[in-house]
C-alpha cells in the first residue's frame, strides 16, 4: 500500500470513529457518571441519572473532601487529591449530599 493510500485509509477510519461515537446516545457512551470536586465545589452540582447508575466523585482539589449523603445512605472516607468514591444508585429519588469537612459544599443526585 502506498503512503497516499495509507493516509486515505487512516482518514476514512478516523471519520467513521467520530461518526459512530457521535451517533450513539450519550447514556450508552459512559458506564459511570462523574462528579468532579474542585475549587471547593461539586461539578455538576445537580446530576440526573437513571436508576442502577454508578456515580464516581473525584477530588481534583488540593484540600481533602468527603461525600456524605444527607440521609446517611452513603459516605466516603476522606478523599485526598485524585481520590475517588463511587456509589450505585438503585432506587429513584433525590439524594442530597455534602462534604463533611466543608459543609457549605453541597450537591444533589436525582435518580429517575
Amino acid at each position: 500500500m502506498k503512503n497516499r493510500e495509507r493516509v486515505l485509509v487512516c482518514i476514512a477510519v478516523s471519520v467513521f470513529i467520530i461518526w459512530a461515537s457521535a451517533s450513539l446516545p450519550a447514556g450508552d457512551m459512559r458506564q459511570d457518571d462523574q462528579v468532579k470536586i474542585d475549587n471547593f465545589s461539586f461539578t455538576p452540582q445537580v446530576l440526573t441519572i437513571k436508576a442502577g447508575t454508578s456515580v464516581t466523585w473525584t477530588n481534583k482539589d488540593d484540600a481533602p473532601h468527603t461525600v456524605v449523603s444527607g440521609s446517611k445512605k452513603f459516605a466516603s472516607s476522606v478523599l485526598d487529591t485524585d481520590g475517588r468514591f463511587s456509589f450505585t444508585f438503585k432506587d429513584p429519588g433525590t439524594y442530597d449530599y455534602y462534604c463533611s469537612v466543608h459543609p457549605h459544599m453541597t450537591g444533589k443526585i436525582v435518580v429517575q
